[in-house]
């Protein structure tokens, strides 16, 4: 957190609160769609240069994310056997990842889907709409993320 001052004489009046906000590096994305994880794994790690971890289902990624420790989970909405929700829910069990950001990807777009997807877990800063463009994956990420951090800084003021 920056603080801008003005000097009046010799005290220092506080202007504005500036956030530092946190750099994303590292997402986790889970979901069932191979064809999806190797899109998205190339426009996320080639195109926004995040470090990334592919997962295929809610089973790997609990196995793998202790070892990862990522900054986001990026979450498809429906997959078989643990659906993205459930998934989240599980990893939030898990004391390290309590408080990680989450960002849910859907088809589910509309508004009363994308409300209760919002308010179904703690820590889920958006929604981003299936299919995504490649191009713009990692800029619609980055939006969510800085988004989150600057409604989070301000709101604590």
């Amino acid at each position: 957190m920056r603080l801008s001052f003005h000097s009046l004489g010799s005290n220092l009046i506080p202007l504005s609160w500036t956030p530092d906000l946190q750099k994303l590096k590292k997402i986790i994305y889970i979901d069932d769609q191979m064809d999806i994880l190797l899109i998205a794994e190339y426009a996320l790690s080639s195109i926004g240069k995040y470090d990334t971890l592919m997962c295929e289902s809610g089973a790997e990624a609990l196995a793998r994310i202790d070892d990862y420790n990522p900054d986001l989970i990026l979450v498809d909405v429906m997959m078989p056997e643990l659906s993205g929700p459930e998934t989240l829910s599980k990893i939030r069990e898990k004391p390290l990842f309590k408080a990680t950001p989450a960002i849910f990807i859907t088809a589910k777009i509309f508004q009363s889907e994308v409300a209760e997807l919002m308010s179904c877990n703690t820590g889920v800063i958006g929604v981003i709409p299936k299919p995504f463009d490649p191009t713009t994956i990692s800029t619609s990420i980055q939006t969510v993320w800085d988004s989150s951090f600057s409604k989070n800084n301000n709101e604590s003021f």
